[in-house]
């Protein structure tokens, strides 16, 4: 068996990938999370990864897999006031690389993120996102860890795999109000008008920006694919597919069956108007890209979050 250690456990991508390897059935899993846990089928450890700690040798002692999931995260509007806290996420990555590098793993996957590039009113290919001019903390982070994977693949002989995500989103990641992405801010946004009557929803910015995204099962299988094939990156992994907010909007009223007047906020913060990912550098190294069927995740994630509010009240 291999054995693989998911950092960034108590995650909603953690989370997910360790429920795949569990099932899967062909590794000894390992989960490392800031707080304690309890995840059945692995074994647990409690770090914080922005510090540095000896107990990383003994994790990472022997690892054919190491998956670093781990950041302080969140949409738009946390990504906007959390700069430095989403700065603070490079020590994660440099203490993994270390540790990974000294214990010889076979392969690290570092998780990064469609914020990397710079407003663009086409399709993103993986080139256009040097040089460098990302919006926000965040993406800054995001570029600098890429490049401190590529200098330890280079100089540690790190083998290192990166997919930088776009938009994910799936049943269950029930994020504290002002953290959510998109769609589960909307699905939110819906659920409370059909709870309690509201005939109005708020949308920031004009509902025209686009974006691609990305269904958790196809952020796992993609993860795995990557990491499998040995593939080094940075590579996108997001549907072919791009969406607008407003087009959210209607697939939520479709259903739900309600449709409350969609009020405007212009000066909220949006990010980039739009940002669409170019696969065809997935397609060509894995001749996959993913493909669950918009509606289907949309309806399985308004349900999860129709049940969260449910047990709010």
């Amino acid at each position: 068996m291999t054995k693989v250690v998911v950092c960034g456990a108590g995650g909603y991508v953690g989370r997910k990938l360790i429920e795949r390897l569990v099932t899967e059935g062909e590794s000894e899993v390992h989960a490392v999370s800031r707080r304690p846990a309890n995840i059945p089928g692995a074994q647990c450890y409690s770090f914080d990864l922005k510090q540095w700690d000896e107990g990383y040798f003994r994790v990472f002692s022997d690892a054919d897999f190491v998956y670093n999931l781990a950041a302080s995260v969140g949409g738009i509007g946390f990504v906007k006031a959390s700069n430095a806290d989403c700065m603070a996420n490079a020590a994660i990555n440099l203490n993994l690389l270390r540790a990974c590098a000294a214990t010889g793993v076979r392969r690290y996957f570092f998780a990064s993120s469609s914020c990397v590039y710079p407003p663009s009113e086409h399709p993103l290919r993986e080139s256009d996102a040097l040089p460098a001019s990302p919006t926000g903390g965040y993406g800054w982070e995001k570029i600098f860890s890429e490049q401190a994977c590529v200098a330890f693949a280079r100089e540690k002989q790190l083998p290192v795999t990166i997919a930088r995500y776009h938009g994910i989103y799936g049943p269950g990641d029930l994020r504290p109000a002002g953290r959510e992405h998109v769609v589960e801010a909307l699905a939110r946004k819906f659920a409370r008008a059909q709870l309690c009557g509201h005939d109005s929803i708020e949308i920031w910015g004009d509902g025209s920006q686009t974006r691609s995204l990305l269904y958790i099962d196809d952020c796992v299988e993609g993860t795995l694919r990557l990491m499998r094939a040995g593939v080094e990156g940075p590579v996108n992994l997001a549907h072919p597919e791009p969406v607008s907010v407003n087009q959210l909007a209607d697939q939520f009223e479709d259903i739900t069956r309600i449709k409350p007047i969609r009020n405007y906020q212009l000066s909220a913060p949006v990010g980039c108007k739009h940002k669409i990912s170019d696969n065809s550098l997935l397609r060509a190294l894995l001749g996959w890209e993913p493909n669950k069927n918009l509606r289907d995740g949309l309806d399985w994630t308004y349900n999860s979050v129709w049940i969260d509010e449910c047990k709010r009240r």
